[in-house]
């Protein structure tokens, strides 16, 4: 029993991780407007602060993911949450807007030492039979700080001013260091004799392998970035109508990762994680179709993220399932080819909206899905799996 509940520790400490991390993240959006007014700058500029944090987070992701496999996931979780405490402090007490995006460049580095340790231990400590599911419950954390991380900036700038939500995650920082350090094993030994960074041969299988994930972020944050402008100018929603859409965006994204978990563990994982691949493509398409049906728009959303976030999940679970000794290299790749996916669906996204209409864009990232779809069945076809 004592370890039933330990497991349960542990399962909440790497959800709670995530939250925090994906919430620093999204929380800066809502937060612009004032950063901006006190800084005397302009919103755009402003919004240095979202690229510096994502970019650094891409750049880091690799290193620390390869390191983690050799120092140990422990001890790169501990760290990286330090790291990330100081960046917040500054972050709220910076003079300037140099020093604030300096901070935000160091809570980028710092997330990106925490979040793929993350994966990774979960992954090694996961249960015979249970990874994908683990790796689904940790997952939602992170995406739960996706749809609630702007009202809770939007609320808490109001009521306490902007500077007082880094200083509470800075505090749950520290928190979530000592729980980490208490809740999580060291790293095994037998991984600490590999060395930090792979082989020119196992990086380039673990390379083409998460290139399956930059085409899911393509298709899925293609169109999530534009959501709001969509429902809007297609359909004529107020702000709370919008706000609603993304919540229901968002359940259906939490469902659809620990489904995705779930049915990873039950079922042939590569089978999972292809058909949901095709589903987001389908779901793309009908929502390019249908988008200005008021009937059909949230069922709509809804099934677009469920079928986004099996795939997710379940692929994340196929490459712990690939990449044992290499979870931690894996992981942040991973996370890399996200935040590649995210940019490309971003830019095409916007180009997409001013040349042709914004109903063409869940077309173009249903496309994205599919591309993602025959390059699994390539690797699963010619990849040494």
């Amino acid at each position: 029993m004592k370890n039933v509940w330990h497991k349960r520790l542990q399962l909440l400490t790497g959800w709670i991780t995530l939250f925090i991390i994906g919430t620093d993240l999204f929380v800066v959006s809502p937060l612009l407007p004032s950063i901006a007014e006190q800084y005397q700058i302009t919103p755009s500029k402003a919004g240095w602060m979202v690229t510096a944090f994502s970019l650094m987070y891409a750049l880091g992701a690799p290193w620390f993911g390869a390191f983690s496999d050799k120092w140990g996931r422990r001890k790169m979780i501990t760290y990286g949450l330090i790291g990330f405490m100081i960046a917040n402090v500054i972050t709220g007490l910076a003079p300037t807007f140099s020093v604030l995006l300096g901070s935000r460049i160091l809570a980028g580095l710092a997330a990106s030492m925490v979040t793929s340790s993350v994966f990774a231990v979960t992954g090694d400590s996961a249960p015979s039979g249970k990874g994908g599911r683990w790796l689904a419950i940790v997952t939602s954390g992170f995406l739960t700080a996706l749809w609630t991380g702007a009202p809770i900036g939007t609320v808490s700038a109001q009521i306490f001013g902007w500077q007082y939500i880094f200083y509470t995650l800075a505090i749950a920082a520290i928190a979530l260091a000592i729980l980490n350090v208490r809740v999580w094993p060291s790293q095994k030994s037998d991984l600490q004799k590999k060395p930090a960074v792979p082989k020119m041969g196992e990086l380039g299988r673990i390379l083409l392998d998460v290139a399956v994930t930059m085409f899911w972020a393509g298709a899925v944050y293609g169109l999530y970035t534009f959501l709001g402008t969509g429902l809007k100018s297609v359909n004529d929603f107020s702000s709370d109508l919008v706000a609603a859409s993304l919540i229901v965006y968002g359940i259906g994204a939490i469902a659809g990762s620990l489904s995705g978990g779930r049915l990873a563990d039950l079922w042939n994982i590569q089978a999972v994680s292809l058909f949901s691949l095709i589903a987001l493509a389908v779901a793309l398409a009908l929502i390019g179709v249908l988008f200005s049906t008021w009937l059909w728009i949230w069922p709509l959303l809804a099934v677009w993220s469920f079928a986004g976030y099996v795939s997710f999940s379940s692929y994340q679970a196929r490459l712990a399932q690939k990449y044992p000794d290499r979870l931690g290299t894996a992981m942040a790749w991973n996370q890399t080819a996200m935040y590649a996916g995210i940019t490309l669906g971003s830019v095409f996204g916007g180009w997409i909206i001013k040349i042709w209409s914004f109903q063409a864009l869940p077309l173009l990232c249903g496309a994205f899905a599919l591309l993602g779809a025959l390059w699994y069945l390539v690797r699963m076809k010619w990849a040494d799996n």
